[in-house]
């Protein structure tokens, strides 16, 4: 069940978040690096 909802967690974020990965890491406000850190947080759960 975990992996089915972090499975749809990435599916809704993927439409949803916007895409930061052509963006310079190093200059993105905090917001922004939070969006990063929870979107590999569910994107490494949903792989398990």
């Amino acid at each position: 069940m975990k992996k089915g909802l972090f499975k749809t967690l990435a599916r809704i974020n993927k439409v949803i978040l916007p895409r930061i990965s052509k963006r310079n890491l190093n200059r993105l406000s905090k917001f922004e690096k939070a969006v990063v850190a929870y979107r590999y947080w569910v994107t490494v759960n949903s792989l398990d």
